[in-house]
């Protein structure tokens, strides 16, 4: 009878990953990360967040720009599946540093910034 190696998918494991390398040049998401930090000026995003003083700190708009862009390109719209990506999906993770915001903060700066994030394009 043939003897296998035991496995067990009932098992944590520990991953070192660093989030960098995942973003290879060459590839899509690599050049979304390099564009929202070294060629667009997202200052246009400020003057809408009032927490200077108080209040609790608000995502980035570069990580959230990254997540939606990158989801846009690969079809994926809805909130609730960006949110899901950012905990399972290792691309994600490395464009939000391991993050997860939640559904109405990725739809609510959407909708919020819509016309900061055209002009961003133009």
């Amino acid at each position: 009878m043939p003897r296998f190696k035991a496995y067990n998918y009932d098992q944590n494991a520990m991953v070192v990953i660093n989030y960098q390398d995942q973003l290879q040049p060459g590839t899509f998401e690599h050049a979304v990360h390099y564009l929202i930090e070294h060629k667009l000026d997202l200052s246009v995003f400020h003057p809408k967040y009032c927490n200077d003083a108080t209040g609790r700190l608000a995502y980035d708009p570069a990580i959230l720009l990254k997540i939606i862009l990158f989801a846009y390109s690969k079809g994926i719209t809805s909130s609730s599946e960006m949110q899901w990506c950012c905990e399972t999906n290792i691309i994600f993770k490395a464009l939000s540093c391991d993050t997860v915001p939640h559904i109405t903060t990725l739809a609510s700066f959407v909708s919020r910034h819509a016309d900061e994030i055209e002009a961003l394009f133009e």
